[in-house]
């Protein structure tokens, strides 16, 4: 089974928007995918993190989810380091909406992020 945590604007699931950066992020969507890449579980949950008036740092919360990729438009790199230090794969993506994010994973068709957007703190 892989999970997959993807930022979004809503609490719509499949149909939410992505979120245009990963920290601040109003939701997250956690989608587990069969073997076969069968949509098994759909939930979304809110960002606790500090970025979105909680406390903490939203990546800590996500990681105790036990994700196996993390899948957004953008994040900086203090919010890349612990997902890398963790073996979690950060995938980058252009597409608008949870759905679709899903069929380019199970398509493979996404990159991975190696490094940080330095201008993500100015979003």
């Amino acid at each position: 089974m892989d999970r997959l945590i993807v930022p979004a604007e809503d609490q719509t699931g499949l149909t939410s928007k992505l979120a245009e950066h990963f920290g601040r992020a109003p939701y997250f969507v956690v989608v587990d995918l069969g073997e076969k890449g069968s949509v098994l579980c759909v939930k979304t949950i809110a960002n606790v993190g500090e970025h979105t008036g909680g406390s903490g740092q939203a990546h800590d919360y996500i990681l105790e989810l036990k994700p196996n990729a993390i899948i957004f438009h953008g994040m900086g790199p203090r919010g890349l380091n612990p997902f890398q230090n963790t073996g979690v794969v950060v995938l980058k993506t252009n597409t608008n909406l949870v759905s679709e994010v899903v069929v380019v994973y199970k398509e493979g068709k996404l990159q991975e992020l190696s490094v940080g957007c330095e201008e993500a703190h100015n979003h």
